[in-house]
């Protein structure tokens, strides 16, 4: 496999820098019905792009796992609980204005999900919450690109990439969603991630970031942009570029009864960035990231299992 000449290199911790939601999980077995009763199991349950990230790192492998986000003062000690419970150190800044985001999540019976999103205290992160302190002894920053939907959040998110890139700090970004992407603007968001090392788009944010049909082909064009992109394809595995050509491609593990697909790329991300900063290869990491990614989609929510 051909490498990247300037991979970083491994060893030190991770500091995500993105969002804690409280998400509430319906899954409905019968389509939905419009305009009256359908039955479901729901459940009230601690999520985030940026929180299960770190979560999930820590459950493969990674020792020194750090989340700086924002949650409503309401449900703010619950948050910081259950990610200690992780093994995740908190930078967590309260908001005694906005409540915490919450996400609800709807679960149809193959398992796909369709999120309502209420963005609340998570992109009213600011710059005074994040300190170039968080980034000591810090291998990677990884950044959640919801907090680049909204200016507030995203001078936070830039400042800690700026940081990061002064200091000699890897970053990844993750595009986060397709919907707000397409409100922001391709080419803005590839403005505002400009500096990363590494890009983590699924294959329609990766078809969107570049206007190309195709996964692998979009995963080349973007890593003419960014030195390393990893495409997330579901239950298909994920495909690795660099220097504008593929160079590695991993399946997805098998998953026999697959349960809730909330927060399997944010495992994937987790796995992969935690296998990068035990000194591995980028496909080895790619494997680990998809065995995360099948573990998740066997759980309900977007942790890990406890």
């Amino acid at each position: 496999m051909n490498r990247p000449a300037d991979r970083p290199a491994p060893g030190g911790g991770l500091l995500v820098v993105g969002d804690v939601v409280t998400d509430v999980v319906a899954r409905h077995g019968p389509d939905l019905a419009r305009g009256t009763d359908t039955a479901a199991r729901i459940r009230t349950l601690p999520g985030g792009a940026g929180a299960n990230v770190a979560c999930w790192a820590v459950r493969s492998g990674c020792a020194d796992a750090r989340l700086l986000a924002r949650a409503g003062a309401g449900s703010a000690d619950w948050h910081r609980e259950a990610l200690e419970r992780a093994g995740v150190r908190t930078f967590l800044a309260v908001d005694e204005e906005a409540p915490t985001a919450t996400v609800i999540a709807l679960v149809d019976r193959a398992a796909e999900r369709t999120f309502l999103t209420d963005s609340g205290a998570a992109l009213r992160l600011t710059v005074e919450d994040f300190s170039p302190s968080m980034l000591d002894g810090a291998g990677r920053l990884h950044l959640s690109g919801y907090l680049l939907f909204a200016a507030t959040s995203r001078a936070a998110a830039l400042l800690a990439l700026r940081t990061a890139v002064e200091r000699g700090v890897a970053v990844s970004v993750d595009p986060a969603s397709a919907g707000f992407l397409a409100e922001l603007g391709p080419e803005r968001f590839l403005e505002f991630a400009e500096g990363a090392e590494l890009l983590l788009p699924n294959a329609d944010e990766a078809r969107l970031l570049t206007g190309l049909p195709g996964a692998e082909a979009a995963a080349a064009a973007l890593s003419r942009r960014f030195p390393r992109v990893a495409v997330t394809l579901g239950g298909r595995g994920a495909v690795l570029a660099a220097e504008g050509r593929v160079i590695g491609r991993v399946p997805a593990r098998p998953v026999r009864d697959p349960v809730d697909s909330t927060g399997a790329g944010d495992a994937f991300t987790g796995g992969f960035l935690a296998s990068l900063l035990a000194g591995a290869d980028e496909v080895t990491a790619a494997a680990e990231g998809c065995r995360a990614g099948a573990l998740a989609v066997t759980t309900v929510g977007a942790r890990p299992p406890g």
